[in-house]
């Protein structure tokens, strides 16, 4: 049937595909290289603790059958190698059926790993990644033109990405709506990237044209993918932009890249690639598709749904295999930076005037002259949650305590995940204790003069001394 299929996004899909074995790639090596400190055996909040308490219905995953880190590990190094060879184009050289069989293969290794990654996984671009993930099983490969209506529902998620993040942020804080937040955001967001520092000091009336300008491309953008041709191509390439431009001004996983990816699959590229030619798309191909589409529009009920509530909520799953969610982020704005500063000292009294050394992360604001440096599409989870530690300290609750609890033990899994433990891994500390500090961005004139691009000033202890057999329950705590 040629109203089936769209031949002229062939170029389009490769583009997709090849962009998405990427980012799985990238979650993959990240899952197989943070797991066990985070939700392994012997992890801050292990899987085996988990799958006893939720049952497999509320969130389908292999470990629910079998867990041990070693079948983890293997778990997670398979999704790698299935990756990298989907990044290199295996699936256009095996039958039709056999490239549908290896796009399924990440989602179902993704999926088991999110089902029970915890609070470690609770982001939107989880279940975006599984989102768009299910979707690339029906693209096809050379053999067959991409079906028009597996596009459609690339666009409709993009939409729902989009749209739901410019919706939540004119329900949510003031500032947007007065274009204010950007003079705030750049330093206070969660993981600040090398050039967050200048665009934070670019002048005011510039950060209301950016805040100005996402409006426009969160909210009256989207509606124009449904558009025709050049229209769709122009809105998508606007949203690549946006997004391009998220990405040099901090650290956001992979979210802004599978975005893009999405935003490809709506551009015509025919007028520079030319007309190509496929063989007639098989019957049972078309009947799968259209199944599967017809599935995906009923469960699209619910976040449509969530679209227009005044009680908008965002990165939510409403099934758990996370086949059509709802989006959103940064719907309020901190004014100020917070972070917690862990420190360790060997006295044997944990004094005021104490030895006390300083623990620095990989991608969080710590030494004030440390610069931050571009981690993203990686995901360095434990410096994400820290921030939210800040934030709310409750929230940390569950896994701060066997934070520290590792560190008074040197746990080579944890200090892994640092970029430099002030102790020798023989010579673990005896007083652990934390610290909430605000930071703030240096001026030109303070970077010049001191080197440094943060300064920090003391708000109060978050954590008291704590030493082994006091931490795992996270005592001391602040609500």
């Amino acid at each position: 049937m040629e109203w089936f299929v769209a031949p002229d996004y062939w170029l389009s899909r490769l583009v997709f595909q090849r962009a998405l074995a990427a980012i799985y790639l990238v979650a993959f090596l990240g899952a197989a290289v943070q797991f066990r400190a985070l939700i392994g055996e012997r992890g801050m909040l292990p899987v085996p603790r988990y799958v006893e308490r939720v049952p497999f219905r509320r969130a389908p995953s292999v470990f629910h059958f079998r867990y041990s880190d070693r079948f983890f590990a293997a778990w997670a190094w398979a999704g790698v190698l299935v990756s990298a060879g989907l990044l290199a184009g295996v699936d256009g050289r095996v039958p039709l059926w056999g490239a549908m069989l290896l796009w399924l293969l990440p989602w179902v290794l993704y999926l088991s790993i999110v089902n029970v990654g915890q609070t470690w996984y609770a982001f939107g671009w989880e279940s975006l990644l599984l989102e768009v993930g299910f979707l690339a099983l029906f693209l096809g490969n050379d053999e067959v033109a991409p079906p028009i209506v597996v596009l459609f529902l690339m666009r409709w998620a993009l939409f729902r990405v989009e749209f739901g993040a410019g919706l939540i942020k004119m329900r949510g804080d003031a500032c947007w709506r007065k274009l204010t937040c950007l003079y705030y955001h750049h330093e206070t967001q969660p993981m600040p990237g090398p050039l967050s520092w200048f665009f934070h000091h670019l002048p005011k009336p510039v950060h209301r044209v950016e805040v100005a300008a996402n409006h426009v491309t969160q909210l009256a953008v989207p509606v124009l993918l449904f558009t025709p041709q050049p229209v769709a191509t122009a809105a998508a390439s606007l949203m690549i932009l946006t997004q391009l431009w998220l990405v040099l001004s901090g650290n956001f996983s992979w979210l802004n890249w599978t975005t893009v990816a999405l935003a490809v699959t709506a551009v015509d590229f025919s007028p520079l690639t030319g007309e190509k030619h496929f063989a007639r798309t098989p019957l049972w191909y078309e009947v799968v598709v259209l199944a599967v589409a017809a599935f995906l529009l009923f469960l699209s009920y619910r976040p449509a749904r969530n679209l227009l509530s005044r009680r908008q909520i965002m990165n939510y799953s409403f099934d758990p295999l996370h086949l059509v969610n709802t989006y959103g982020a940064f719907g309020s704005i901190s004014r100020l930076r917070l972070e917690v500063v862990i420190e360790g000292t060997a006295d044997p009294l944990p004094l005021a005037d104490a030895d006390w050394r300083e623990y620095e992360f990989k991608g969080k604001p710590g030494d004030p002259r440390h610069w931050p440096r571009q981690f993203a599409p990686y995901h360095l989870r434990l410096d994400w949650l820290m921030w939210f530690a800040a934030l709310s300290p409750g929230y940390a609750r569950p896994w701060f305590g066997p934070l520290v609890e590792r560190l008074l033990d040197s746990d080579p899994d944890t200090l892994r995940l640092l970029r430099r433990s002030p102790f020798p891994p023989d010579s673990p500390p005896r007083h652990i204790r934390a610290r909430l500090f605000r930071y703030q961005y240096t001026s030109w004139h303070e970077l010049r003069t001191t080197g440094a691009c943060w300064k920090r000033t003391y708000v109060r202890d978050f954590l008291p001394p704590t030493h082994l057999g006091t931490a795992a329950g996270g005592n001391g705590l602040p609500d």
